[in-house]
């Protein structure tokens, strides 16, 4: 067994660690940015592929205390490095120090350098190493004089699905729009809105969730050139993820007012293979909410409004906010989901405080997500 690690973008732990839990795994404890869980190899694997709201996923090597380099060098020397690099291995490593003696960050790197070089050379018996084959990335941090020494199993970030062919500026992280949806604990038999939809990751990723399907289906990771995990075992995960995928026709509606953010998310959602399951339209929020005493009952919008600041975005944000406040008042039966900035998102759209707020990062924008619960 080993001891994993799921990184989280700040203030979605609780999402991760409920997604680690029904992926049937035991969680240690969760801090800020992490959880730590216990697993097999095939753990490694499943938590790759299903972790929706998770940046990456880590082994834990080994976590002591280091007040100087020597303690460092002897500490990481100690592990046991030759069960999982090979003698063709190729491995970085990265530092982060916050809080600690050992404050050089370069320098703290050169000495875990050394101390697995040495290691990997006494155990092997080689003084030069060819490192041509599979890729470590040997992942340090320094934390109040502890150091937790990790290895990075995903390789590209976990937000990197494969389907974004068409980007946007400013497109929101695939993971944080997981969850959102997650949050919103919606489910395939409602309908879902999103009318500033950018380049479809909200939508797209509410399809996902509907149908079943995988995250990193579409994708492949560092540790799968590894010797440590058998070839096998990534046929037979992948394998059983695609039989657990449905083709469930959902109710999702996704609009913009940008016919070229349009056109990038219907070319996204065809790479994803959700593009029959999303209804995408080309029109301002006015008219995608001007009608709403024709939507069905209960459903609900999750939308990324607009939040720039170059001129003319203020009129255009107070135009989202204005067609959200007309909507809620006209169908309080729906829920509303908002993740923006803007402080005075509450008094805009309900009038009110929302039912749950939650504190985020749209990469380094700090952001508010405001859930506003529709009437039973």
């Amino acid at each position: 067994m080993y001891e994993l690690i799921a990184t989280a973008t700040f203030g979605l732990e609780a999402v991760v660690r409920r997604e680690i839990e029904q992926l049937g795994y035991k969680v240690i404890r969760t801090e800020d940015g992490k959880v730590t869980f216990s697993g097999d190899v095939r753990a490694i694997v499943r938590a790759n592929l299903w972790l929706r709201a998770a940046d990456r996923v880590l082994i834990k090597m080994a976590e002591f205390r280091a007040e100087e380099s020597e303690e460092l060098f002897q500490q990481v020397k100690g592990i046991a490095w030759e069960e999982l690099i090979p003698p063709d291995g190729k491995f970085a490593v990265n530092c982060s120090t916050v809080k600690s003696r050992l404050r050089s960050e370069p320098n703290n790197q050169k000495t875990v350098k050394k101390a697995i070089v040495d290691r990997l050379a006494e155990e092997y018996g080689m003084e030069r190493f060819p490192e041509t084959g599979a890729e470590y990335t040997v992942k340090v941090t320094l934390l109040k004089d502890r150091a937790t020494i990790t290895v990075d199993t995903s390789g590209e970030g976990l937000h990197k699905r494969g389907y974004r062919i068409a980007p946007v500026a400013a497109p929101l992280k695939e993971t944080l729009a997981a969850a959102m949806v997650e949050l919103s604990f919606w489910n395939s038999g409602r309908v879902l809105l999103d009318p500033c939809c950018g380049s479809g990751t909200i939508p797209i990723e509410a399809a996902l969730i509907g149908r079943n399907i995988a995250p990193g289906l579409k994708r492949t990771f560092a540790c799968e050139k590894w010797d440590l995990i058998p070839e096998e075992i990534w046929e037979d995960e992948r394998r059983r993820a695609k039989e657990a995928a449905d083709d469930r026709i959902m109710a999702i509606e996704a609009s913009d007012i940008d016919p070229a953010a349009i056109s990038a998310a219907r070319k996204n959602a065809k790479a994803a293979g959700v593009a029959d399951t999303i209804k995408f339209v080309t029109t301002d929020i006015k008219y995608a909410l001007g009608d709403p005493v024709k939507m069905p009952d209960h459903g609900i919008i999750i939308s990324n409004p607009v939040y720039g600041e170059r001129i003319g975005d203020q009129e255009q944000k107070d135009e989202v906010f204005a067609a959200v406040a007309r909507f809620m008042k006209r169908r309080p039966d729906w829920s509303v989901f908002l993740i923006t900035p803007d402080k005075k998102t509450e008094e805009k759209t309900a009038g009110r405080r929302a039912d749950r707020r939650r504190k985020l990062y749209n990469g380094n924008i700090e952001v508010c997500y405001y859930q506003f619960h529709g009437m039973k």
